[in-house]
Parts: C-alpha cells; sequence; structure tokens
C-alpha cells in the first residue's frame, strides 16, 4: 500500500516473505517473519518539493543492486554479493535531487540491530537515458559491542556485520529490451574482541545481471556472481564468516542464475535454476546435510499476481 503523492506520503509492505539466497539454506515463512515481523516496510515520506524529500519508519536498504524481496528482482533467488548486505533498517533517510545527479544519506540501525549508530549513503549519475553510475556505502559510527537483541541471525553475528564497512559501485545500461548491471562491492569486518572475534576479516566480488525481452510477455534473465572471503582457518572467523557471507574464511565462490520469465497483465511466472561453486579450505563448506559440500544446484518455480 502506498500514498506517493502530496506532502504527506506513506509506503507500507505487508506480508510473509522468505529471502531465497545462493549458498544458503532455505528458510520457511513461517520463520523468516520473525525477522523483521509481519509489516517488514513502513515508513512516511514527508516531501516538501519533487527535490527534497526525508523518510521515517523501516526503511529498505540502499546498500547493494538486488532489493529485498523476491518480486523485486531479477532472479527468485538473491546472490551471493546480496547475502552481506542489510535488508531492512529502522531509521531516518534524505534524498536530494539535482539535474543528472541524486543522493540518499541514511542514519539507521544497519542490521537491524536496534542500535542507531550506522550512516549509509547512495549517490547516482544518470549519464543519458540509457547510462548510469551508482555508487554505496555504509558504516558504523560506534561498536555493537556484543550484546544486540537482534532476531535477524545469530546475534553475535548481527554484530559482526553491524560493525563492518560496505562499499559498492553499480553500472546500470537500459535500452529497448536489454538491461545489463554490473557491479563490484567490498566489506571489511574488524576484529572485535567483546564477541570473540579476535581477527578482521574482508568479503570482495563482483556481479553482472542481465535481462532481454524477447516479446513483451516473455524474458530471460541472468546473474553470475564472484565472491571471495579472507581470512586463515584456525584464527576464530570461520563461525563470523560463514555466519555472514554463508561461506567459510579463505574461500572463492562462483554463482551461475538462469530465470525465464512470463508475465501477461498482472500474472506472472517464473522458473529458475542456480548453481554455485566454490573452493573453501579443507573440512569446510557451504552445501549439503553436512555443511560441508562445495556445490549447490537448485530449480525454482515462482508465480503470482502482481499489483
Amino acid at each position: 500500500m502506498q500514498k506517493s503523492s502530496g506532502l504527506v506520503q506513506f509506503t507500507l509492505e505487508a506480508g510473509a516473505y522468505s529471502f531465497p539466497t545462493l549458498a544458503s539454506w532455505f528458510t520457511s515463512a513461517s520463520q523468516t517473519v520473525n525477522d523483521f515481523g509481519a509489516l517488514p516496510v513502513a515508513y512516511v515520506t514527508l516531501a516538501p518539493s519533487k527535490a527534497f524529500s526525508v523518510e521515517i519508519g523501516k526503511l529498505p536498504t540502499l546498500i547493494g543492486a538486488e532489493d529485498g524481496f523476491t518480486f523485486q528482482n531479477l532472479n527468485i533467488e538473491r546472490g551471493l554479493l546480496w547475502d552481506v548486505e542489510p535488508i531492512v533498517s529502522r531509521g531516518v533517510q534524505a534524498n536530494y535531487s539535482m539535474g543528472p545527479l541524486s543522493a540518499s544519506l541514511s542514519w539507521n540501525d544497519g542490521y537491524y540491530s536496534n542500535r542507531y549508530n550506522t550512516v549509509s549513503g547512495d549517490l547516482t549519475w544518470t549519464i543519458d537515458g540509457s547510462n548510469s553510475l551508482e555508487f554505496y556505502a555504509s558504516g558504523n559510527l560506534g561498536k555493537a559491542g556484543g550484546s544486540t537483541t537482534n532476531t535477524y541471525g545469530a546475534g553475535n553475528i548481527a554484530d559482526g556485520a553491524d560493525d563492518s564497512t560496505i562499499y559498492g559501485l553499480i553500472y546500470t545500461y537500459n535500452h529497448g529490451p536489454l538491461t545489463i548491471e554490473p557491479y563490484l562491492q567490498y566489506m571489511r569486518t574488524p576484529a572485535q574482541l567483546g564477541i570473540g572475534l579476535d581477527h578482521g576479516f574482508s568479503n570482495y566480488g563482483g556481479a553482472v545481471l542481465a535481462s532481454y525481452s524477447f516479446t513483451p510477455t516473455f524474458s530471460l534473465t541472468g546473474r553470475v556472481e564472484y565472491l571471495g572471503v579472507s581470512g586463515h582457518p584456525g584464527l576464530g572467523q570461520e563461525s563470523y564468516a560463514s555466519g555472514i557471507t554463508d561461506l567459510p574464511e579463505d574461500s572463492h565462490a562462483w554463482s551461475v542464475t538462469l530465470t525465464p520469465t512470463y508475465q501477461a497483465g498482472d500474472f506472472f511466472l517464473r522458473g529458475e535454476l542456480s548453481y554455485v561453486t566454490a573452493s573453501c579450505p579443507t573440512g569446510l563448506g557451504f552445501s549439503g546435510a553436512t555443511g560441508q559440500g562445495t556445490t549447490q544446484l537448485r530449480g525454482l518455480i515462482e508465480t503470482g499476481f502482481l499489483f
């Protein structure tokens, strides 16, 4: 539900949801709804002009090229890079646009930590009608300290992510039936003795998302990604690295996803085939019954109505 005109506007998104993600276990909607509640996105917008607005409430993140919910994305599953990004944060956000430039700046609680010490921002340059360039960043002004009351993942893992700094750069080309969106991302998680993380580590990677509409009703979308996770086995980083990235420390993963889509009016139907492979330290992995597998092959179907 949305009111997008006038001085006072609002956006509400309600319902059950899940976040199917590459290299991650499936979690049912009955469990995932505890992350952000049955009203995961809810904010009020004050828009005194077309160029300037302020948003307050439960806000979708400014970070990354993919959004939180399946229907908002080119693919059903979210990617390896998305997996390390925040989804929803509580806070306030200011937006301003001038000519080809638009910017957003937010003060929020990061990974839904209920601790308001994260600043995130986004700057977009619309080069022309087909090309744009976007830079985003987020960082913590304090320390989570190991006492987060966060239901979004394990508390200490949320603290580890909340104290991290993340940067990204997105280029988008959109012309006629073709969309191509490559992006790069880097995230640094510092050592945090208070939660038992004695050594910091990084994750870094790149992705290319693409979509081509063959007819008004049929399109094919795809995604190719690489994600690397630094660190060394035995330094106590494994649980934090896998908690944030779903991959152990000192690992490197590649993914390929294809999603053919049919849409007629409000109705849509799409299938998906995805494959992930990773090189990991001996005895560690991300898939299978033991969690030590290093490949993942999935097929999914999604259908519904957009309105």
